[in-house]
This record gives C-alpha cells, sequence and structure tokens, in this order.
C-alpha cells in the first residue's frame, strides 16, 4: 500500500514557477513508475508527466514539454514536478500517482494539489 501526499500548489502569475512534492509513504517507493496527473473544472483528467523507478525514463504531455520537469529522490521517497513558463491553462488540481512495473494503469493517486495561474 501507498499513500501519497502532495504539496506545493498556489496561486502564480502567467509566467511563473511552482515546485510541486509529492511524499510517498512506503518502503518499496524505488520500485514504483511516478507520475503526475491534472484535472481542470470541466475537464477530464490528463496526463502530465511520469518518470520511472530510477529517473533515467521520463515522459512528458506535449503541453508541457520544455517547461516543465519530473524528477524523484528515492531516498526522501519523493517525486517532483518543477514548473516553469506557467500559463492561465495550466491552472488545474494536480495529483500524483504510482503504479509498479507489472501493472498498465496506476494503483495509487493522492488527494491533489490546486495551481492556479492568473493572467
Amino acid at each position: 500500500q501507498v499513500q501519497l501526499v502532495e504539496s506545493g500548489g498556489g496561486l502564480v502569475q502567467a509566467g511563473g514557477s511552482l515546485r510541486l512534492s509529492c511524499a510517498a509513504s512506503g518502503r518499496t517507493f524505488s520500485s514504483y513508475t511516478m507520475a503526475w496527473f491534472r484535472q481542470a473544472p470541466g475537464k477530464e483528467r490528463e496526463f502530465v508527466a511520469a518518470i520511472n523507478w530510477s529517473g533515467g525514463i521520463r515522459n512528458y504531455a506535449d503541453s508541457v514539454k520544455g517547461r516543465f520537469t519530473i524528477s524523484r529522490d528515492n531516498s526522501k521517497n519523493t517525486v517532483y514536478l518543477q514548473m516553469n513558463s506557467l500559463k492561465p491553462e495550466d491552472t488545474a488540481v494536480y495529483h500524483c500517482a504510482a503504479k509498479t512495473a507489472a501493472t498498465i494503469g496506476y494503483n495509487y493517486w493522492g488527494q491533489g494539489t490546486q495551481v492556479t495561474v492568473s493572467s
């Protein structure tokens, strides 16, 4: 069982930056693929970025490539999302998620943290 707690959201002006953190419980954090998803009001949840267990493989949605960076620190059981050059359309609740290599979908989800980008 993995519990995920996000932090770092807030209100920022367009062009600004935020760094989200996701702290995970459990001793097997380093074996999980971790990801960030987001959901804006009235829209479906969408994939933002993912990172494999070692950090050697990272994937991004086209909408955030070049602006967002996902990273992890397995010694701290934490995954990060550095968000730069934020746009109003990045406004959403950002959720952290975890999965094992054996599963297709993400097994565990955090409650989310609100990111609001003003124009």
